[in-house]
């Protein structure tokens, strides 16, 4: 300020001024730090600088204000919910899966539970031979955040998938309430869970263990690729065994905690997921022979009593190359035969004559050969419930148009098949059925797994007189008194039985080893099949020797069925 304006200021309070004011001592001037404004004359702040801070301190009150007023107004109620929540937590009560049981109440497999696990383990008997039918389950699976994405077990093969709705149950439901540290101050049920249903089988888990043993140590020790085996109640269609080799383990594919193991299965080149007794097609061989006999009965082709020479090969005369005829070998030279010794010591050379025909005896030919197979149930499903099944194949000219084109049917090709050779690929399953509908004479039985289920029965559907049927049953019976299938000549009980040795590969240095059958004889009530598949030739112990097996444990523990009645 001017020291003028100052003076005026000074002479308008005071008309007097003091020397001391007038003449000020620049020594005695106070000290002032005037990088800290000190001895500085303060001005107000300015008006607008003061309403632009009021306007933003206003702004961030409204602000605030209205958030709160929206979260206390609008979403109140979802957030009491969320901290509501953070308190009570809801949990699954997992369900137990349904047991399975044998036809005995044996139990099969069931659930467990463990202390420290959310869910009941899942525990597979030891019974390794029915791994095919039980099949396994996959466990309940979690994320990474804990979370169950899977909150049951999940059937993956065998009748766990195919029962799965009916074994899986119905989880429940808990809340427990915790404190602000996380404890657990109480908690109740809310929704109980639900018990998966209990399903019997129609098997018998002691005989088909029984079975399923004598084929894997035969299998093992002879050197054969696999093997199954299967038991029918001819009455209601019943599969008392059903079983295949080689197998797995249920429970370490559930389990997932051998990984070696389960990579040995993926590459065993044996295919041991394979279920052979349904899915598996195999050559048949002579296990065919009774089928194209009643064939030839009902075509009135041949008298049952007349006697065809077995030399041990039949010679066919070569019209384009007379020094070259074809020769197709019989196993060894039976002499002469009728058609019930035929069927017993199983003559190829009797059975391509009444095939193919020869001299002066009609064939069957192709075209029948192809009819009678298909009527007894080869190349189509069984209609088992519950499983996948192959159709198999039946030869036929247009099969083998279709395979060959450049290569028409020759009467080569029609002997062969005649003895279950050529282009034949049947199941095990199929094969049981076939010989259980000559022990009924003449009815197609659907197989069934489940106790109680009686399997669809196709009466009338082959239309041969009771007589023709009698002619099939006396020569199995001497097959398993004299003939291939004699190691089942037994005291106990009556047998009739056919056998089939189908050569394989071009050298014919391998064979798969058939015998399928009933009993008792006198009024049959079971029907059996059992394969070796693909073994030596030259091996001597082949699928009759396994059954008995079968047999002599039956007669120690269940004679009830050598007698026909139930087990």
């Amino acid at each position: 300020m001017p020291l003028r304006k100052l003076l005026r200021g000074l002479k308008r309070k005071s008309e007097e001024i003091a020397p001391d004011e007038i003449f000020i001592d620049s020594s005695n001037l106070p000290s002032f730090d005037t990088d800290q404004f000190e001895g500085r004359i303060e001005q107000p702040i300015r008006r607008r600088t003061a309403s632009v801070l009021l306007g933003v301190f206003a702004l961030v009150v409204l602000t605030f204000a209205g958030r709160a007023s929206y979260l206390q107004i609008f979403e109140g109620t979802a957030y009491a919910a969320l901290s509501e929540n953070n308190r009570l937590s809801h949990e699954y009560v997992f369900a137990d899966r349904g047991t399975i049981v044998d036809r005995r109440g044996v139990d099969l497999v069931h659930d467990s539970h463990k202390e420290g696990s959310d869910y009941p383990s899942r525990v597979y008997s030891s019974y390794t031979g029915l791994s095919h039918v039980i099949g396994y389950a996959k466990a309940p699976a979690k994320d990474s955040s804990g979370i169950y994405y899977q909150d049951t077990y999940v059937g993956a093969e065998g009748l766990e998938k195919a029962l799965d709705e009916r074994l899986r149950g119905v989880n429940g439901l808990k809340i427990q309430e915790t404190d602000a540290k996380g404890r657990v101050t109480s908690e109740s049920t809310i929704a109980a869970p639900k018990h998966g249903e209990t399903i019997a089988l129609s098997v018998d888990a002691e005989l088909n263990q029984v079975i399923y043993n004598a084929l894997a140590a035969r299998i093992e020790e002879s050197g054969f690729r696999g093997g199954a085996a299967a038991v029918m109640d001819l009455t209601t269609g019943e599969l008392l065994a059903l079983t295949s080799y080689p197998s797995y383990s249920p429970q370490i594919m559930t389990d997932r905690s051998d990984q070696a193991a389960i990579r040995g299965y993926l590459k065993d080149t044996r295919q041991p997921f394979l279920n052979r007794a349904i899915l598996g097609a195999f050559t048949p061989g002579s296990i065919m022979k009774p089928y194209f006999a009643l064939g030839a009965l009902n075509e009135n082709l041949i008298s049952p009593t007349k006697s065809i020479l077995s030399t041990g090969a039949l010679t066919v005369p070569n019209p384009y190359n007379p020094d070259k005829p074809s020769v197709f070998k019989d196993w060894k030279a039976h002499g002469w035969v009728d058609m019930r010794q035929a069927i017993a010591v199983s003559s190829n050379v009797y059975f391509f004559t009444i095939g193919g025909g020869f001299g002066d005896q009609a064939g069957l030919g192709i075209e029948k050969l192809e009819k009678y197979a298909r009527s007894f149930g080869f190349g189509s499903k069984t209609g088992i419930d519950y499983f996948p099944e192959e159709d198999g194949t039946v030869p036929s000219k247009a099969w083998k148009a279709k395979l060959f084109p450049d290569d028409p049917w020759r009467l080569g090709d029609t002997y062969n098949t005649s003895i279950g050779q050529y282009g034949f690929q049947v199941t095990p399953l199929q094969a049981l059925r076939a010989v259980s509908a000559i022990a009924t004479r003449g009815t197609l039985i659907t197989p069934t797994i489940i106790q109680g289920a009686r399997g669809e029965r196709k009466e009338g559907t082959l239309p041969m007189t009771y007589e023709e049927y009698q002619i099939l049953f006396e020569g199995m019976r001497m097959g398993a008194q004299i003939g291939t299938a004699k190691a089942l000549n037994l005291g106990y009980v009556h047998i009739a039985a056919k056998t089939g040795t189908a050569e394989l590969d071009s050298s014919k240095s391998y064979v798969n080893s058939w015998v399928t059958g009933f009993f008792p004889y006198e009024h049959p009530r079971y029907a059996f099949v059992l394969l070796l598949e693909h073994g030596p030739y030259k091996n001597l112990y082949g699928a009759p020797g396994v059954m008995l097996s079968a047999f002599e444990w039956m007669h120690g523990n269940r004679q009830e069925m050598l007698e026909g009645k139930d087990d």
